[in-house]
């Protein structure tokens, strides 16, 4: 790890001064420090944010929540008004990484974490995520990659919090000295490698993360979230749903289904919707909406496995949602 200098802060202002050239911010630190050890990051100034009290905490609005950057997971995953109105980001929060980490981790954190490829993540390979022309990764051990959306990179989005938020069309809250607040649709924030490899967000380099924003869901809205990986304790998700569903009675009157792990940006199948909206929500047409998300899926040499497993995921989150199945075992976390 480089030798860096900290900045200790207990106030936005104090934070958004120091992110000069050099300078990232420290939230929980989790993804970062982890980043800095490989050597993938090297900042010569970390921006300690973990003591900004006006970042943390719940607030209940007359359009729904907002929910600062610094709130952690597990305070998400815990909160009652979260787990009965928003059970798609109560879910995928609480079940993210380990109980520890989720203490630590912040949803800012976890909406900002960048991408967990391997070759990405080693200092040894200069792949075109760091500049560079060659992805390692279509020649080379690729089984947790993308299998849709993917043109140069086929890294997959990591952000768990993500899968939810976009569901639940939340909006990021960035925040600069120079410009003031701005508000970003999570499903403008993240930028796909193909229109810029070297960023992963629209977040500017002098912006912090201040909060996340939820309007409230239609009556009738049901969700969940479930992940799956390669062990059904904490594990980095291969596979992961999320369902959103406007219930008229027995009728979906609206649908959203999201997915991680399956393209470089999450990703929301209109395919899938399509099968759900204005239908009975049974076995058979969670089925059909699993089915239907893997239209134009392109598995790489390593990782056709996901073809199989996404409409599992889906179909029984869907049916997760619809209050019709119990959480899978089997899920992850």
């Amino acid at each position: 790890m480089n030798s860096f200098s900290l900045a200790d802060c207990t106030s936005l202002e104090s934070a958004l001064s120091e992110l000069k050239s050099g300078a990232v911010v420290k939230a929980g630190g989790v993804d970062l420090l982890d980043r800095m050890k490989n050597g993938t990051d090297t900042p010569t100034r970390l921006v300690n944010i973990r003591r900004i009290s006006e970042l943390r905490g719940i607030h209940e609005t007359s359009d729904g929540l907002t929910i600062g950057a610094l709130t952690t997971l597990a305070e998400i995953a815990d909160d009652p008004t979260i787990r009965s109105q928003y059970t798609i980001l109560s879910d995928a929060c609480g079940h993210a990484a380990t109980p520890h980490i989720r203490n630590m981790a912040t949803i800012g954190g976890n909406v900002l974490q960048e991408l967990q490829c391997w070759y990405f993540r080693s200092a040894e390979f200069q792949c075109i995520r760091k500049g560079k022309e060659q992805c390692f990764a279509f020649s080379g051990l690729n089984q947790y990659h993308a299998i849709m959306d993917y043109g140069g990179c086929p890294s997959v989005a990591p952000s768990s919090g993500a899968v939810a938020l976009l569901a639940l069309n939340g909006t990021i809250e960035l925040t600069s000295a120079a410009r003031g607040k701005r508000m970003v649709a999570i499903k403008d924030f993240y930028i796909h490698p193909d229109a810029n490899p070297h960023r992963f967000n629209v977040k500017a380099d002098d912006e912090i993360l201040t909060a996340i924003h939820i309007p409230q869901p239609a009556p009738g809205t049901r969700s969940a979230y479930q992940k799956y990986g390669e062990k059904e304790s904490h594990d980095w998700a291969i596979a992961d749903a999320g369902i959103l569903l406007e219930m008229d009675g027995d009728q979906c009157k609206r649908a959203v289904v999201t997915m991680g792990a399956a393209s470089p940006v999450v990703r929301r199948s209109q395919e899938a919707e399509a099968v759900l909206t204005g239908k009975r929500i049974t076995e058979q047409t969670a089925r059909a909406a699993g089915k239907a998300a893997m239209t134009g899926a392109m598995p790489l040499s390593m990782n056709a496995y996901k073809v199989q497993l996404f409409p599992v995921a889906i179909y029984r989150t869907v049916l997760l949602a619809a209050g019709q199945m119990e959480r899978d075992p089997s899920a992850a976390g």
